[in-house]
Parts: structure tokens; C-alpha cells; sequence
């Protein structure tokens, strides 16, 4: 005996839920992939200066988000079916699922808010290390100038924040384009545009945590009405 009244408006209301929480998962799968493939921040942490790795932190962040959007399509399917069908078995099965997701929904959000200024941090310190032994003429120069102007071309910048002290070697040494001198004064250095470009990605993850949260919500509150109005319709 299927439901009846205000618990099968509940019974489709919780399947459009779903639905949307599917295409949610599927556009989350689809902005991680964008953000571990896009090409600034690829060319910047693939560098390596000597023996060492460009900080990589960053994309621990990006391959949560891609198993989360992968598990939310999932569970989206598992939870319109389960809504279509009357399941309490299924319905049960998401809505463990949904809390678990939703735990380490904001496991990943605290993980994120207290690494987000350390992720630009570490890339700073990176560049900076590669441009003064491009500058010193250290032990393999050769590699700490690409490193730096790798930087340099994929972020339109030059020099770190202490610009008055690097102008001039930055000019001999050639390690930035000349259009790019120009406006070296013009808050170019390649500090802001790191903290630009991480800061601007972590923006737009952070509003997908949020609007994903929002709906899972809805989603356990809609899934446990549901399940109790199964219930009670089976009792008569």
C-alpha cells in the first residue's frame, strides 16, 4: 500500500530534492576536475626546485571535493530510487550515507578554513626560495629560473613583496618580461597574484560546501518524515 496526503507530496518532494542533489554532485565532480586540471595551478605546483616539490597541499583539498561529488551522485541515485519505491531499507541506507557524507562535509570545511591562508603561505615561500637562488647564481640556477619564470608567465606577475630590493637583479638577470617592469609598482608582484589565485578557488569551493550543506539538510530531514510515513501506512 503506497502513501497517501502530505507524506506522498513528502515522497516527491524528496525525490526533486534528490535529483538536485545529484546534479550538485555531478557539478561539484565537474569543478574539482576543472580545478586540479586548470592551467595555473597546474604549471605552478608540477615545479620542482632541486630535489624539492612545489607545495601541494592544495590539491589534497581538490581530490576530497572530487570524491565527494563522486559519492554524491551516488547517493542522490540511492536516495530517488529509494523515494520512487518506498523503501524504508534504502531510505534508511541514504540517510546513513547523507550523515556520514555530511560529517565529512564538515570535517573537510574545518580541514580547509584552517589551512587556507597556509596552502598561499607554502607557495610564497616556494617562489621565493626559487627566486633568490635565481638571483644568488646558487647551485642549480639554471632550474631556479624556470622555476621563477614559470611563475612569472602563468600569473602576469614579477618580483615578491619586497619589489625595491629585487627590481634591479629581476632587470639583469631577465627574469621578467618588460610589460610586466612596467607595472611592477602596480601591485603585480607575484605574492598578491598567489594569494589571488588560491584564495579566489578556495571562495568558490567554500560556497559549493554551503549550498551542498543546505540541501543535505533538507534531504535527512525530508528522508526520516518519509520513513515514518511508510511506517505508519504499512501499520494500516
Amino acid at each position: 500500500m503506497g502513501v497517501e496526503g502530505c507524506t506522498k507530496c513528502i515522497k516527491y518532494l524528496l525525490f526533486v530534492f534528490n535529483f538536485i542533489f545529484w546534479l550538485a554532485g555531478g557539478i561539484i565532480l565537474g569543478v574539482a576536475l576543472w580545478l586540479r586540471h586548470d592551467s595555473q595551478t597546474t604549471n605552478i605546483l608540477y615545479l620542482q626546485l632541486g630535489d624539492k616539490q612545489a607545495p601541494n597541499t592544495f590539491y589534497v583539498g581538490i581530490y576530497i571535493l572530487i570524491a565527494v561529488g563522486a559519492v554524491m551522485m551516488f547517493v542522490g541515485f540511492l536516495g530517488c530510487y529509494g523515494a520512487i519505491q518506498e523503501s524504508q531499507c534504502l531510505l534508511g541506507t541514504f540517510f546513513t550515507c547523507l550523515v556520514i557524507l555530511f560529517a565529512c562535509e564538515v570535517a573537510a570545511g574545518i580541514w580547509g578554513f584552517v589551512n587556507k591562508d597556509q596552502i598561499a603561505k607554502d607557495v610564497k615561500q616556494f617562489y621565493d626560495q626559487a627566486l633568490q637562488q635565481a638571483l644568488m647564481g646558487e647551485s642549480d640556477a639554471s632550474n631556479a629560473k624556470a622555476v621563477v619564470k614559470t611563475f612569472h608567465e602563468t600569473l602576469d606577475c614579477c618580483g615578491s613583496d619586497i619589489v625595491t630590493a629585487t627590481f634591479t637583479p629581476l632587470w639583469k638577470e631577465d627574469l621578467c618580461r618588460k610589460d610586466v617592469l612596467k607595472s611592477l609598482f602596480e601591485n603585480t608582484n607575484c605574492h598578491k597574484k598567489i594569494d589571488e589565485l588560491f584564495s579566489g578557488k578556495l571562495y568558490l569551493i567554500g560556497i559549493a560546501a554551503v549550498v551542498v550543506a543546505v540541501i543535505m539538510i533538507f534531504e535527512m530531514i525530508l528522508s526520516m518524515v518519509l520513513c515514518c510515513g511508510i511506517r505508519n501506512s504499512s501499520v494500516y
